[in-house]
């Protein structure tokens, strides 16, 4: 009975004003007493609906805060069981594609979130690439680089988990039957060079230690739903100190056609960061040409496509390559100029990835015409033992500490 009283002389004497957010409106509790403050006029809702909307809301934003950090830990690398890798993957169901030291799946992480799942080949290796991915690109974050997700150490089982990007990779939209097509349009092919040069050039310059790909290729070139590229498979990164020119490596590393003279030979230069430019280059002239750069199918006086685009831009002459609007003849000329600077011979005559970033962002007008890609074998700048083009050039790998 006293604490009844207590209250009643509270809410005679000393009434509340309840304020609360509904569309801007400022709201109170209503009683039923003779209150100027408390009038009908002054008051919203009812009290009890005030108690159930607070209520509501805090539901709702605890909800949006358990959501948000199932997401956050999606976003970080974290160590999953093999059990759960399976769990994710529905027990291997939807494979998404097969390479020389994996099987990639696709997964499901939360209700919003997909991922690919590559579960690595126990036969290839000794750990390298998946200690390679694991300790680079999972510490580092950009809008052009592939995210890792997470990864699996299950006794002799290893997994690398990554974003999910649903347009697979740049390969299957530029390698196609006619050269003279182009499905995805050369501004958005324009644009795609451009986010790969971005990410190579953060693997560069924007991380703790330079992070050098060697095997940038169409096939490591993921596209999401936008088509916006992430560079991506780190199995043969290395990291390089940037206080460095070079790097040291015991054997060459890269696949066929795209790996830089120097990395087969040392007489061609150092092994650096110009390594990737040059295979980034490579990549380019395929962007042009819809085709693979030693592609042997091809008639014979084209068989090396960069030696023969050098020589019809030099000469002046058109690339005979469809173009659909106005601005695609200036596109497809800036990128192929862009791919010739990147694959001269020797490292210290290629741009660095800002200086390639510039190019391509800026006018065709300013750019120049870079010298012939290939040696001049007849010149004083002849390189011994080497004849006639490039892809017919046969160089030992070499097998050297440093």
């Amino acid at each position: 009975m006293f604490t009844f009283v207590c209250y009643m002389l509270f809410l005679r004497f000393f009434p509340l004003l309840v304020v609360g957010f509904d569309d801007c409106t400022t709201t109170c509790i209503r009683f039923p007493f003779r209150h100027k403050f408390l009038q009908p006029e002054h008051c919203g809702y009812p009290a009890l609906y005030y108690v159930y909307r607070s209520s509501r809301i805090k539901k709702e934003d605890q909800a949006k805060i358990e959501k948000f950090l199932e997401d956050y830990r999606a976003q970080k690398p974290i160590r999953f069981s093999y059990a759960e890798i399976r769990r994710i993957t529905n027990h291997f169901n939807e494979k998404l594609g097969e390479g020389g030291y994996g099987t990639v799946y696709k997964g499901k992480l939360t209700n919003e979130i997909y991922v690919a799942v590559k579960v690595l080949n126990n036969s290839k290796g000794n750990g390298e690439e998946f200690i390679n991915e694991v300790g680079t690109i999972g510490k580092i974050h950009h809008v052009n680089v592939v995210c890792l997700v997470g990864f699996c150490a299950d006794g002799f089982r290893r997994a690398l988990m990554y974003e999910f990007l649903p347009n697979d990779s740049l390969e299957k939209f530029i390698f196609r039957a006619s050269p003279k097509s182009n499905s995805l349009g050369w501004k958005k092919l324009q644009d795609i060079a451009l986010g790969i040069a971005k990410g190579i050039e953060y693997l560069h310059q924007g991380c703790d230690q330079q992070i050098l790909h060697f095997d940038i290729k169409p096939h490591n070139i993921l596209l999401d739903h936008n088509f916006n590229p992430k560079v991506c498979d780190f199995g043969l990164a290395k990291l390089c100190s940037k206080e460095k020119s070079s790097v040291s490596m015991t054997a060459a590393r890269g696949t066929m056609g795209y790996i830089a003279p120097e990395v087969l030979s040392r007489k061609f230069g150092k092994v650096s960061y110009k390594s990737d430019v040059y295979s980034f280059g490579m990549l380019l002239l395929e962007m042009v040409g819809g085709r693979k750069n030693n592609d042997i199918t091809a008639n014979t006086s084209q068989v090396y496509f960069p030696d023969w685009i050098s020589n019809q831009l030099s000469q002046g002459e058109e690339l005979h390559i469809r173009i659909e609007e106005s601005d695609d003849a200036t596109i497809l000329k800036k990128i192929a100029i862009v791919g010739l600077w990147c694959i001269q011979w020797y490292p210290t005559d290629r741009p660095s990835m800002k200086a390639i970033v510039q190019m391509l962002e800026g006018d065709v007008d300013n750019l120049t015409m870079p010298p012939h890609p290939v040696p001049d074998t007849n010149g004083t700048n002849s390189i011994p033992g080497i004849r006639g083009r490039p892809h017919q050039i046969e160089l030992a790998v070499i097998s050297e500490l440093e």
